[in-house]
Protein backbone atom coordinates (compact mmCIF):
# COMPACT_ATOMS: atom_id res chain seq x y z
CA UNK A 1 0.00 0.00 0.00
CA UNK A 2 0.95 3.55 -0.87
CA UNK A 3 -0.01 7.03 0.54
CA UNK A 4 -0.05 9.53 -2.31
CA UNK A 5 0.43 13.21 -1.13
CA UNK A 6 -0.51 16.55 -4.44
CA UNK A 7 1.83 19.45 -4.30
CA UNK A 8 1.17 22.51 -6.44
CA UNK A 9 4.96 23.41 -7.97
CA UNK A 10 5.48 27.03 -9.20
CA UNK A 11 8.33 26.47 -11.36
CA UNK A 12 8.51 22.37 -12.65
CA UNK A 13 11.82 22.66 -14.33
CA UNK A 14 14.44 24.24 -11.61
CA UNK A 15 12.10 22.03 -9.14
CA UNK A 16 13.19 19.27 -11.67
CA UNK A 17 16.68 20.22 -11.02
CA UNK A 18 16.49 20.11 -7.28
CA UNK A 19 14.80 16.70 -7.31
CA UNK A 20 17.45 15.06 -9.14
CA UNK A 21 20.10 16.49 -7.01
CA UNK A 22 17.91 15.22 -4.02
CA UNK A 23 17.63 11.87 -5.41
CA UNK A 24 21.90 11.04 -5.40
CA UNK A 25 22.33 9.81 -1.77
CA UNK A 26 19.90 6.89 -2.68
CA UNK A 27 21.28 3.63 -4.06
CA UNK A 28 18.78 3.12 -6.38
CA UNK A 29 17.39 5.71 -8.94
CA UNK A 30 15.63 5.95 -12.03
CA UNK A 31 14.83 9.60 -13.21
CA UNK A 32 12.60 9.85 -16.19
CA UNK A 33 12.31 13.13 -18.20
CA UNK A 34 10.31 13.89 -21.21
CA UNK A 35 11.76 17.23 -21.75
CA UNK A 36 8.41 18.84 -21.79
CA UNK A 37 8.56 17.09 -25.75
CA UNK A 38 5.15 17.25 -27.20
CA UNK A 39 3.93 13.78 -27.44
CA UNK A 40 0.46 12.75 -27.46
CA UNK A 41 1.33 9.12 -25.29
CA UNK A 42 3.06 11.12 -22.45
CA UNK A 43 2.08 10.02 -19.06
CA UNK A 44 4.39 12.49 -16.77
CA UNK A 45 7.08 15.34 -17.51
CA UNK A 46 9.18 13.35 -14.93
CA UNK A 47 9.18 10.63 -12.61
CA UNK A 48 11.53 9.78 -9.89
CA UNK A 49 11.72 6.23 -8.37
CA UNK A 50 14.13 5.48 -5.77
CA UNK A 51 15.15 3.57 -2.70
CA UNK A 52 14.75 0.04 -3.43
CA UNK A 53 12.21 -2.28 -1.13
CA UNK A 54 12.52 -5.19 -3.07
CA UNK A 55 14.50 -6.00 -5.93
CA UNK A 56 15.33 -8.21 -8.84
CA UNK A 57 18.66 -8.49 -10.31
CA UNK A 58 19.27 -11.66 -12.69
CA UNK A 59 20.92 -13.36 -15.94
CA UNK A 60 19.07 -14.18 -18.69
CA UNK A 61 18.63 -17.45 -17.89
CA UNK A 62 14.28 -17.50 -17.63
CA UNK A 63 14.45 -13.50 -17.35
CA UNK A 64 11.13 -13.21 -18.31
CA UNK A 65 9.60 -16.07 -16.04
CA UNK A 66 11.46 -14.40 -12.86
CA UNK A 67 9.98 -10.75 -13.78
CA UNK A 68 6.57 -12.14 -14.17
CA UNK A 69 6.43 -14.07 -11.11
CA UNK A 70 7.98 -10.64 -9.73
CA UNK A 71 5.46 -8.48 -10.96
CA UNK A 72 2.47 -10.19 -10.46
CA UNK A 73 3.76 -10.89 -6.97
CA UNK A 74 4.16 -7.46 -6.04
CA UNK A 75 1.39 -5.64 -7.43
CA UNK A 76 3.15 -2.49 -6.97
CA UNK A 77 5.05 0.50 -9.30
CA UNK A 78 8.40 -1.48 -10.64
CA UNK A 79 11.09 0.46 -11.96
CA UNK A 80 14.39 -1.00 -14.31
CA UNK A 81 15.73 -2.36 -17.51
CA UNK A 82 15.84 -5.11 -19.77
CA UNK A 83 19.03 -5.74 -21.26
CA UNK A 84 19.44 -6.34 -24.95
CA UNK A 85 21.04 -10.12 -23.83
CA UNK A 86 17.49 -11.45 -22.83
CA UNK A 87 17.45 -12.13 -26.53
CA UNK A 88 19.32 -15.45 -25.38
CA UNK A 89 16.26 -16.25 -23.23
CA UNK A 90 13.47 -16.12 -25.60
CA UNK A 91 15.36 -17.90 -28.42
CA UNK A 92 18.67 -20.21 -28.78
CA UNK A 93 20.79 -17.55 -29.08
CA UNK A 94 24.55 -16.09 -27.36
CA UNK A 95 26.36 -13.81 -26.31
CA UNK A 96 30.05 -13.90 -26.20
CA UNK A 97 31.20 -10.68 -27.25
CA UNK A 98 33.28 -8.93 -24.75
CA UNK A 99 31.56 -6.80 -21.64
CA UNK A 100 33.85 -4.12 -19.94
CA UNK A 101 30.07 -3.17 -18.26
CA UNK A 102 29.45 -6.29 -16.36
CA UNK A 103 25.41 -4.59 -15.87
CA UNK A 104 22.91 -7.82 -14.44
CA UNK A 105 20.96 -8.53 -18.02
CA UNK A 106 18.24 -7.91 -15.80
CA UNK A 107 17.46 -5.81 -12.85
CA UNK A 108 13.70 -4.02 -11.51
CA UNK A 109 13.05 -2.58 -8.39
CA UNK A 110 10.40 -2.26 -5.88
CA UNK A 111 10.74 1.69 -4.46
CA UNK A 112 10.06 2.64 -1.20
CA UNK A 113 9.34 6.72 -2.79
CA UNK A 114 7.85 7.88 -6.27
CA UNK A 115 7.38 11.12 -7.18
CA UNK A 116 6.05 12.37 -10.22
CA UNK A 117 5.37 15.95 -12.33
CA UNK A 118 2.54 16.75 -14.69
CA UNK A 119 2.45 20.32 -15.37
CA UNK A 120 2.37 22.01 -12.07
CA UNK A 121 1.08 19.28 -10.34
CA UNK A 122 3.67 16.80 -7.97
CA UNK A 123 2.52 13.68 -6.69
CA UNK A 124 4.59 11.59 -3.89
CA UNK A 125 3.30 8.05 -3.43
CA UNK A 126 5.45 6.13 -0.56
CA UNK A 127 5.33 3.11 1.18
CA UNK A 128 3.38 2.97 4.02
CA UNK A 129 6.63 2.17 6.15
CA UNK A 130 8.50 5.53 4.98
CA UNK A 131 5.09 7.52 4.83
CA UNK A 132 5.93 9.83 7.76
CA UNK A 133 8.97 10.72 5.69
CA UNK A 134 7.37 13.03 2.93
CA UNK A 135 7.21 16.03 4.07
CA UNK A 136 10.51 16.31 5.36
CA UNK A 137 11.71 15.42 2.22
CA UNK A 138 9.86 17.52 0.26
CA UNK A 139 10.80 20.67 2.21
CA UNK A 140 14.63 18.89 1.64
CA UNK A 141 14.13 18.70 -2.33
CA UNK A 142 13.49 22.69 -2.20
CA UNK A 143 16.43 23.51 -0.19
CA UNK A 144 18.14 21.65 -2.22
CA UNK A 145 20.81 23.35 -4.37
CA UNK A 146 22.76 22.72 -7.08
CA UNK A 147 25.96 20.38 -6.33
CA UNK A 148 29.25 21.38 -6.94
CA UNK A 149 31.16 19.37 -9.30
CA UNK A 150 34.39 18.64 -8.89
CA UNK A 151 36.54 18.71 -12.30
CA UNK A 152 37.50 14.91 -13.51
CA UNK A 153 40.66 13.93 -15.37
CA UNK A 154 39.79 14.21 -19.23
CA UNK A 155 38.84 10.93 -21.37
CA UNK A 156 40.79 9.06 -23.95
CA UNK A 157 38.02 8.24 -25.88
CA UNK A 158 38.71 5.15 -28.09
CA UNK A 159 36.55 3.54 -31.03
CA UNK A 160 36.35 -0.34 -31.05
CA UNK A 161 35.78 -0.77 -34.81
CA UNK A 162 37.98 1.15 -36.63
CA UNK A 163 36.83 2.87 -40.01
CA UNK A 164 38.52 0.72 -42.25
CA UNK A 165 36.79 -2.37 -40.04
CA UNK A 166 33.36 -0.91 -40.03
CA UNK A 167 33.55 -0.79 -44.18
CA UNK A 168 34.65 -4.64 -44.16
CA UNK A 169 32.18 -5.74 -41.51
CA UNK A 170 29.24 -4.08 -43.40
CA UNK A 171 30.14 -5.27 -46.61
CA UNK A 172 29.78 -8.25 -45.08
CA UNK A 173 26.68 -7.72 -43.81
CA UNK A 174 25.65 -6.52 -47.98
CA UNK A 175 26.51 -10.05 -48.74
CA UNK A 176 24.29 -11.78 -45.97
CA UNK A 177 21.80 -9.27 -47.90
CA UNK A 178 22.36 -10.50 -51.33
CA UNK A 179 21.99 -13.88 -50.44
CA UNK A 180 18.88 -13.30 -48.88
CA UNK A 181 19.65 -14.39 -45.21
CA UNK A 182 18.28 -10.90 -44.34
CA UNK A 183 16.69 -7.95 -45.44
CA UNK A 184 18.07 -5.21 -43.03
CA UNK A 185 20.03 -5.21 -39.73
CA UNK A 186 20.98 -2.79 -37.14
CA UNK A 187 25.07 -2.73 -36.73
CA UNK A 188 26.28 -1.15 -33.43
CA UNK A 189 29.96 -0.08 -32.84
CA UNK A 190 31.23 0.87 -29.65
CA UNK A 191 33.50 3.86 -28.16
CA UNK A 192 35.01 3.11 -24.86
CA UNK A 193 37.26 4.68 -22.07
CA UNK A 194 39.16 2.90 -19.77
CA UNK A 195 40.12 4.11 -16.22
CA UNK A 196 37.40 6.73 -16.20
CA UNK A 197 36.65 8.85 -13.66
CA UNK A 198 33.18 10.67 -14.47
CA UNK A 199 30.96 12.48 -12.34
CA UNK A 200 27.35 10.60 -12.99
CA UNK A 201 24.82 13.90 -12.38
CA UNK A 202 27.34 16.01 -14.48
CA UNK A 203 27.37 14.19 -17.51
CA UNK A 204 23.81 13.30 -17.80
CA UNK A 205 22.98 17.23 -16.94
CA UNK A 206 25.30 17.79 -19.93
CA UNK A 207 23.76 15.52 -22.05
CA UNK A 208 20.07 16.02 -21.38
CA UNK A 209 20.69 19.81 -21.93
CA UNK A 210 22.18 19.49 -25.54
CA UNK A 211 20.02 16.66 -26.42
CA UNK A 212 16.39 17.53 -24.69
CA UNK A 213 15.33 13.97 -25.51
CA UNK A 214 11.50 12.48 -24.44
CA UNK A 215 12.67 9.01 -22.79
CA UNK A 216 16.04 10.62 -21.02
CA UNK A 217 16.91 8.89 -18.16
CA UNK A 218 19.21 8.79 -15.05
CA UNK A 219 19.82 5.47 -13.79
CA UNK A 220 22.08 4.41 -10.85
CA UNK A 221 22.27 1.22 -8.81
CA UNK A 222 24.94 1.68 -6.31
CA UNK A 223 27.92 2.32 -8.69
CA UNK A 224 26.62 0.71 -12.22
CA UNK A 225 25.19 4.00 -14.11
CA UNK A 226 23.12 4.68 -17.52
CA UNK A 227 22.81 8.75 -18.94
CA UNK A 228 20.25 8.22 -21.60
CA UNK A 229 18.82 10.52 -23.94
CA UNK A 230 16.67 8.56 -25.67
CA UNK A 231 14.69 9.79 -28.24
CA UNK A 232 12.33 6.72 -28.86
CA UNK A 233 9.93 4.55 -27.26
CA UNK A 234 9.84 0.98 -27.26
CA UNK A 235 6.83 -0.10 -26.33
CA UNK A 236 3.81 1.52 -23.77
CA UNK A 237 0.38 0.00 -22.29
CA UNK A 238 -2.31 1.50 -21.51
CA UNK A 239 -5.12 -0.68 -20.56
CA UNK A 240 -5.63 -3.00 -23.55
CA UNK A 241 -4.00 -1.02 -25.99
CA UNK A 242 -0.84 -1.14 -26.91
CA UNK A 243 1.62 1.83 -28.70
CA UNK A 244 5.22 1.08 -30.25
CA UNK A 245 7.23 4.16 -32.19
CA UNK A 246 10.08 2.62 -33.87
CA UNK A 247 12.93 4.96 -35.06
CA UNK A 248 14.43 4.59 -38.49
CA UNK A 249 15.65 7.04 -40.41
CA UNK A 250 18.21 9.94 -39.18
CA UNK A 251 19.48 13.44 -40.91
CA UNK A 252 21.48 16.28 -39.37
CA UNK A 253 20.06 19.54 -37.71
CA UNK A 254 21.62 23.04 -39.01
CA UNK A 255 21.44 26.30 -37.08
CA UNK A 256 20.32 28.04 -40.78
CA UNK A 257 16.37 27.45 -40.50
CA UNK A 258 16.51 26.67 -44.76
CA UNK A 259 19.15 24.20 -44.92
CA UNK A 260 17.34 22.52 -41.35
CA UNK A 261 14.20 22.39 -43.52
CA UNK A 262 16.05 21.21 -46.81
CA UNK A 263 17.24 18.60 -44.29
CA UNK A 264 13.89 17.28 -43.28
CA UNK A 265 12.66 17.54 -46.46
CA UNK A 266 15.42 15.12 -47.55
CA UNK A 267 14.49 12.95 -45.02
CA UNK A 268 11.39 12.60 -45.74
CA UNK A 269 11.62 11.93 -48.97
CA UNK A 270 14.46 9.95 -49.10
CA UNK A 271 13.51 5.87 -50.44
CA UNK A 272 16.30 4.44 -48.65
CA UNK A 273 15.00 5.53 -45.20
CA UNK A 274 11.50 5.62 -45.86
CA UNK A 275 11.88 1.47 -47.20
CA UNK A 276 13.92 0.50 -43.62
CA UNK A 277 11.33 2.58 -41.64
CA UNK A 278 8.48 0.66 -43.29
CA UNK A 279 10.18 -3.18 -43.02
CA UNK A 280 10.76 -2.60 -39.33
CA UNK A 281 7.23 -1.17 -39.03
CA UNK A 282 6.27 -4.11 -40.68
CA UNK A 283 8.47 -6.37 -38.25
CA UNK A 284 6.57 -4.03 -35.10
CA UNK A 285 2.91 -5.33 -36.69
CA UNK A 286 3.92 -8.89 -36.67
CA UNK A 287 5.85 -8.86 -33.13
CA UNK A 288 2.92 -7.08 -31.74
CA UNK A 289 0.35 -9.30 -33.64
CA UNK A 290 1.29 -12.37 -31.29
CA UNK A 291 -0.71 -11.09 -28.32
CA UNK A 292 -3.81 -8.88 -30.08
CA UNK A 293 -7.00 -9.05 -30.08
CA UNK A 294 -8.18 -10.10 -34.06
CA UNK A 295 -7.25 -7.29 -36.35
CA UNK A 296 -6.32 -4.73 -33.83
CA UNK A 297 -3.35 -4.13 -35.03
CA UNK A 298 -2.74 -0.46 -36.84
CA UNK A 299 -0.05 1.52 -38.43
CA UNK A 300 -1.68 4.80 -37.22
CA UNK A 301 1.80 7.01 -38.34
CA UNK A 302 3.91 5.76 -40.87
CA UNK A 303 7.32 7.49 -41.45
CA UNK A 304 6.55 10.67 -39.65
CA UNK A 305 9.18 13.29 -38.85
CA UNK A 306 9.95 14.84 -35.44
CA UNK A 307 12.54 16.60 -34.72
CA UNK A 308 15.01 16.88 -32.28
CA UNK A 309 17.93 19.38 -31.29
CA UNK A 310 20.57 17.24 -32.11
CA UNK A 311 18.82 15.02 -35.23
CA UNK A 312 15.79 14.90 -37.22
CA UNK A 313 14.54 11.58 -36.88
CA UNK A 314 11.54 9.17 -38.39
CA UNK A 315 8.95 7.56 -36.97
CA UNK A 316 6.31 5.30 -37.20
CA UNK A 317 3.17 4.42 -34.70
CA UNK A 318 1.83 1.00 -34.67
CA UNK A 319 -1.03 0.37 -32.04
CA UNK A 320 -2.84 -2.56 -30.94
CA UNK A 321 -5.74 -4.02 -28.61
CA UNK A 322 -4.23 -7.39 -26.16
CA UNK A 323 -5.71 -9.99 -25.89
CA UNK A 324 -6.99 -10.78 -22.02
CA UNK A 325 -4.94 -13.84 -21.97
CA UNK A 326 -1.73 -12.42 -22.35
CA UNK A 327 -0.07 -10.61 -19.73
CA UNK A 328 2.11 -7.78 -19.89
CA UNK A 329 5.51 -9.77 -19.21
CA UNK A 330 3.69 -12.01 -22.75
CA UNK A 331 3.75 -8.70 -24.43
CA UNK A 332 7.62 -8.18 -23.64
CA UNK A 333 8.67 -11.47 -24.12
CA UNK A 334 7.14 -11.92 -27.69
CA UNK A 335 8.19 -8.22 -28.99
CA UNK A 336 11.71 -7.70 -27.58
CA UNK A 337 14.14 -6.91 -28.69
CA UNK A 338 12.53 -4.04 -30.42
CA UNK A 339 12.83 -4.66 -34.25
CA UNK A 340 14.19 -1.10 -34.63
CA UNK A 341 18.16 -2.46 -32.83
CA UNK A 342 17.96 -5.73 -34.45
CA UNK A 343 15.94 -6.11 -38.37
CA UNK A 344 13.99 -8.43 -40.25
CA UNK A 345 13.96 -11.77 -40.03
CA UNK A 346 14.57 -10.92 -36.73
CA UNK A 347 16.76 -13.95 -35.43
CA UNK A 348 18.80 -14.53 -38.40
CA UNK A 349 19.75 -11.51 -37.79
CA UNK A 350 20.53 -11.14 -34.19
CA UNK A 351 23.03 -14.39 -34.71
CA UNK A 352 24.52 -12.24 -37.95
CA UNK A 353 24.99 -9.18 -35.80
CA UNK A 354 26.33 -11.35 -32.83
CA UNK A 355 29.15 -12.29 -35.11
CA UNK A 356 29.94 -9.45 -36.68
CA UNK A 357 29.49 -6.85 -33.64
CA UNK A 358 33.10 -6.86 -31.03
CA UNK A 359 31.08 -5.89 -28.30
CA UNK A 360 28.06 -7.19 -26.08
CA UNK A 361 25.27 -4.88 -25.84
CA UNK A 362 24.27 -5.25 -23.01
CA UNK A 363 21.80 -2.55 -22.02
CA UNK A 364 22.43 -0.43 -25.02
CA UNK A 365 19.80 -1.12 -27.19
CA UNK A 366 17.94 -2.53 -24.58
CA UNK A 367 14.88 -0.74 -22.72
CA UNK A 368 14.55 1.01 -19.13
CA UNK A 369 11.13 2.34 -18.01
CA UNK A 370 8.58 0.83 -15.25
CA UNK A 371 5.35 -0.95 -14.53
CA UNK A 372 2.55 0.81 -12.17
CA UNK A 373 0.28 -1.90 -10.18
CA UNK A 374 -2.23 -2.67 -12.46
CA UNK A 375 0.25 -4.24 -15.33
CA UNK A 376 0.40 -0.76 -17.16
CA UNK A 377 3.63 0.00 -18.60
CA UNK A 378 5.82 2.74 -20.47
CA UNK A 379 9.60 1.58 -21.84
CA UNK A 380 12.31 3.69 -24.02
CA UNK A 381 14.80 1.99 -26.21
CA UNK A 382 18.83 2.68 -24.77
CA UNK A 383 20.43 4.54 -27.64
CA UNK A 384 22.40 7.94 -27.52
CA UNK A 385 23.01 7.03 -23.96
CA UNK A 386 26.40 6.64 -21.77
CA UNK A 387 26.85 3.61 -19.32
CA UNK A 388 29.31 3.73 -16.74
CA UNK A 389 30.55 1.27 -14.03
CA UNK A 390 31.91 3.40 -11.70
CA UNK A 391 34.08 0.28 -9.59
CA UNK A 392 35.78 -1.28 -12.78
CA UNK A 393 36.14 2.01 -13.99
CA UNK A 394 34.94 1.75 -17.68
CA UNK A 395 32.88 4.48 -19.32
CA UNK A 396 31.28 3.04 -22.73
CA UNK A 397 28.18 4.51 -25.89
CA UNK A 398 27.30 2.36 -28.75
CA UNK A 399 26.08 3.63 -32.40
CA UNK A 400 24.33 1.70 -35.00
CA UNK A 401 22.76 2.63 -37.83
CA UNK A 402 20.73 0.03 -40.79
CA UNK A 403 21.83 -1.81 -43.10
CA UNK A 404 19.87 -2.18 -46.23
CA UNK A 405 20.57 -3.37 -49.51
CA UNK A 406 20.53 0.33 -50.60
CA UNK A 407 23.69 0.95 -48.55
CA UNK A 408 26.63 2.58 -48.62
CA UNK A 409 29.21 1.69 -46.01
CA UNK A 410 30.87 5.22 -46.07
CA UNK A 411 27.66 6.82 -45.42
CA UNK A 412 26.38 4.91 -42.64
CA UNK A 413 29.78 5.38 -40.89
CA UNK A 414 29.43 8.75 -41.01
CA UNK A 415 25.62 8.49 -39.92
CA UNK A 416 27.44 6.30 -36.89
CA UNK A 417 29.44 9.50 -35.85
CA UNK A 418 26.71 11.90 -36.37
CA UNK A 419 25.06 10.10 -33.63
CA UNK A 420 28.13 9.94 -31.67
CA UNK A 421 28.89 13.53 -31.39
CA UNK A 422 26.78 14.17 -28.11
CA UNK A 423 27.98 11.89 -26.21
CA UNK A 424 31.59 12.85 -27.47
CA UNK A 425 31.01 16.10 -26.53
CA UNK A 426 29.72 15.53 -23.36
CA UNK A 427 32.80 13.25 -22.00
CA UNK A 428 35.16 15.45 -23.56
Amino acid sequence: MRVSIHKHISNPEHFKQQLLSWSQQFREIIFLDSNSYPQEYSSFDCVLAVDAFTSLKTDFHNAFDDLKQYQQTTKDWLFGYLSYDLKNDTEQLKSSNFDGLNFPDLFFFQPKKIISLKGNELEMQYLLLCDDEVEDDFNEIVESQKSKVESAPSLKIEQRISKDLYIEKVTKMLDHIHKGDMYEANFCMEFYAENAIINPLEKFQKLNKISQAPFSVFFKNHKQFLLSASPERYLKRVGETLISQPIKGTSKRFLDPIEDEKSRQFLESDSKERAENIMITDLVRNDLSHTAQKGSVEVVELCKIYSFLQVHQMISTITSKIDPQYSPIDVLRTTFPMGSMTGAPKISVMNIIENLEETKRGLYSGSIGYFTPDGDFDFNVVIRSILYNQENKYVSFSVGSAITAQSIPENEYEECLLKAKAMHEVLQ
